[in-house]
């Protein structure tokens, strides 16, 4: 017998997304539902919460096939507006990372501010449908003899385009600030010196991890709302770490689950696969992502009824200890604080800026919302749970 009062099944709920039936609320409404009613009622109402992350997610790239020349070609080098993709595939096969630099943008410039382009804009320009310059080279065999080909490709020039992103939808992030007497270029945005400002990357209580703290709905073979198109959870992230100090409700207050997630670049929206440049770190992407979850009882609703005020992370020293690898909290902050604009540290009032978008955030949990209401969107029960 269950422990729980309330038990739906994904084959219910799916039925009442079908028949126009379903109950469904954005992770910010449902913080006001579990308020107002608690976690047993918020699950006999609720069927379905939508969450939503919008952030620079380094470890993302996308598997493109650009279809063979003739006489064929099995390139080993290839780039894509100057951008070097990885080759090492198959014939007409490449991965172009996110983060991979323009060879003619190096980032050891005396200027930070001068590194612009790389491996996210090559993805943001095909899915908004500007022309990319392809160049792939090749030692020659003799079933693909051609050693050189070069042309303008679109997103619908290529056979084959898929979204493959090893890392993302941190479950939590550090809290960056810099404790050293100059300003400093991180992947965490600028620094400036003495602690005189910190930088976090986290939707907060709109965070998808964060709604589904263990992952009890959350696994392969998930569909996602992924880059403005459908995609889905193919395995556990890079970084993985669920071992980690966690609240009572089971939310991580260190850097701890991730997800790799992919779908096909050719449905995706330029609007949420952003191409970015982070001054003095160089080219990234940031992604849109967004996970429906469950309600399946009452277990659930009390997960996806956290706030800002319930969810903490680590402030870390990006100046000294980061890069070194030691890096210690030097003190835990909710992400009420952060958001508010202002944080309290070692006797200071510090701004905080968030890299993630949380306006951004919010209408992906809206888009998501509105097509599981018009029966456009079905939730998926996991194939296999993640570690």
């Amino acid at each position: 017998m269950s422990k729980f009062k309330i038990n739906k099944t994904y084959a219910e709920i799916n039925k009442k997304i079908k028949a126009g039936k379903v109950v469904v609320v954005t992770a910010d409404e449902m913080v006001e539902v579990v308020k107002e009613n608690g976690p047993e009622e918020a699950a006999r109402e609720v069927d379905v919460v939508t969450t939503g992350t919008f952030a620079p997610m380094c470890s993302s790239g996308a598997f493109i096939n650009f279809g063979h020349s003739k006489p064929g070609i099995k390139a080993s080098k290839t780039w894509l507006n100057n951008v070097p993709a990885y080759g090492g595939i198959a014939a007409v096969d490449c991965y172009i990372g996110a983060t991979e630099p323009c060879e003619e943008d190096p980032l050891n410039r005396v200027h930070p501010g001068e590194f612009n382009y790389g491996g996210g804009h090559v993805i943001h320009d095909l899915v908004a449908g500007e022309k990319v310059h392809l160049l792939a080279t090749a030692y020659g065999t003799q079933c693909y003899p051609s050693r050189r080909i070069e042309k303008m490709v679109t997103l619908d020039d290529l056979p084959y385009a898929v979204l493959c992103n090893p890392r993302n939808a941190y479950q939590n992030y550090a809290c960056a600030i810099n404790l050293t007497s100059k300003t400093v270029y991180t992947y965490m945005g600028v620094l400036k010196p003495r602690g005189s400002n910190a930088n976090y990357s986290t939707s907060g209580q709109l965070s998808p991890l964060f709604n589904d703290p263990l992952c009890k709905t959350i696994g392969i073979g998930t569909r996602i709302f992924l880059g403005g198109g459908t995609g889905y959870v193919s395995f556990h992230g890079s970084q993985h770490n669920p071992n980690v100090e966690s609240t009572p409700m089971g939310a991580p207050v260190r850097p701890a689950r991730t997800l790799m997630v992919t779908g096909d670049l050719k449905q995706m929206d330029p609007k949420f696969l952003v191409g970015v440049s982070i001054l003095g770190y160089g080219p990234s992407l940031s992604v849109g992502l967004g996970i429906p979850i469950p309600i399946l009882n009452e277990e659930m609703a009390a997960y996806t009824g956290v706030s800002n005020d319930d969810l903490f992370t680590q402030i870390l020293d990006y100046g000294n200890d980061y890069p070194t690898g030691n890096a210690k909290s030097l003190q835990q902050v909710s992400y009420g604080e952060l958001m508010s604009g202002t944080i309290r540290f070692q006797g200071n009032d510090v701004p905080t800026t968030p890299l993630s978008s949380i306006v951004r955030a919010r209408e992906i949990c809206g888009i998501l919302k509105q097509q599981i209401s018009r029966g456009e969107f079905l939730i998926t029960e996991p194939q296999g749970a993640l570690p």
